[in-house]
């Protein structure tokens, strides 16, 4: 099956004995032993029906063999950071989630050397993938900087280390990172796959039946596990990805040109456009430069997100409504402001996701919202 039919088909089968085309919700906590042959589920903290037709259906979209689904992207993300143990190292890519930051200086605490660097140099990407790395954490493309990482290139120089990339910002639906060379996959699916901000989720998608197994073990000890009808959500919302995906990223594209040239803008950083370094990763790597935009702008920050009407100022991304936050104020905040500004973080950067609203009319409610600044 091609992708668009795996979205609809995979782990969803017409139930036997009704017939149903949409898999039931399973909300029972646990289960009658004795009417299973043989006993397969047992306490829903381990094993859920609904659970599972969402794992198969997110593990299909990569052609992979095993996905284990959490109660949020931290949560994934956790689990795949289980793998480490004191004195390892880790090896991440400089422009990360802010959420993701604050997990690896937890790891620092545990004896767990975290070093970070510009994997868009390809010299200092192999300066630092020299010395012995236990794993290779990339975002690509990043946040909210949107910088892009050559996949290939990491996994050549990545020396037998797990490489995870954090696929969330492009989705299977743009970048399939398995295919790459990657062992990892992870996903908030609160994001583009759920894509309606109704639901937290994450997902760690992989082919490799032994860190399958970890992932799924730490998720049955800690809890860090969704409910059946949070699964439902998420089974539900992934059906239309494809669809979704494709209109964000043309509107995100006329957002991206629009502010390109507004006199208010001092830089955009969007990978569908021709100044974007990495530029030619996309229709390689990536299929489409994707929906989210991130510019610095030259008027107060604060005061242009309270005029937008129909960018609503709020944290997350990847949703059916169009959404406007100031990094360095909401996501990025918990990041002490040197360490922002090194990277490049700025109090001025403006992030946006591209939402399916009409494309004009988001176009002209962004250049509304700067023309108070005149």
């Amino acid at each position: 099956m091609r992708f668009d039919t795996r979205l609809i088909h995979s782990g969803q089968p017409p139930t036997p004995g009704t017939g149903d085309i949409v898999p039931p919700i399973h909300m029972a906590t646990t289960y009658d032993r004795f009417q299973q042959d043989p006993p397969r589920h047992f306490y829903s903290r381990g094993e859920n029906p609904t659970r599972e037709a969402l794992e198969e259906c997110l593990a299909a979209l990569e052609d992979a063999r095993h996905c284990a689904v959490f109660s949020s992207g931290q949560a994934a993300a956790t689990a795949a950071l289980s793998l480490l143990t004191p004195g390892q190292r880790l090896v991440s890519s400089r422009d990360v989630y802010g959420g993701t930051y604050a997990l690896f200086e937890v790891l620092s605490r545990y004896g767990i050397r975290v070093d970070y660097a510009d994997f868009t140099d390809s010299e200092q990407l192999r300066r630092v993938l020299s010395t012995e790395a236990a794993m290779v954490w990339v975002e690509t493309p990043s946040n909210p900087l949107l910088e892009l990482t050559d996949l290939t290139e990491v996994v050549a120089l990545a020396r037998g280390a797990t490489v995870v990339v954090d696929n969330t910002f492009a989705s299977p639906a743009l970048q399939r990172p398995l295919d790459l060379g990657a062992q990892v996959s992870l996903y908030s699916t609160t994001k583009f796959i759920a894509g309606h901000a109704d639901v937290l989720g994450g997902a760690l998608v992989c082919d490799i039946e032994a860190l399958h197994r970890r992932f799924v073990a730490h998720r049955t000890v800690t809890g860090g596990v969704p409910g059946g009808l949070d699964c439902y959500l998420v089974h539900r919302g992934v059906k239309t990805l494809s669809l979704r995906v494709a209109r964000q990223g043309e509107t995100a594209q006329l957002l991206a040109e629009m502010l390109a040239a507004a006199p208010a803008v001092a830089e955009v950083k969007y990978p569908g456009l021709p100044t974007h370094p990495q530029r030619h990763l996309v229709g390689t790597q990536m299929s489409g430069p994707g929906s989210i935009v991130s510019f610095r702008y030259r008027g107060d920050p604060e005061k242009l997100m309270a005029r937008t009407e129909l960018f609503a100022c709020a944290v997350s991304l990847g949703g059916v409504r169009s959404l406007i936050e100031c990094p360095a104020l909401m996501t990025h905040r918990p990041i002490p402001r040197e360490t922002r500004l090194a990277v490049g973080i700025t109090d001025d950067l403006i992030r946006l996701s591209a939402g399916i609203e009409d494309p004009a009319d988001l176009v002209a409610d962004l250049r509304r919202a700067m023309e108070g600044d005149r």
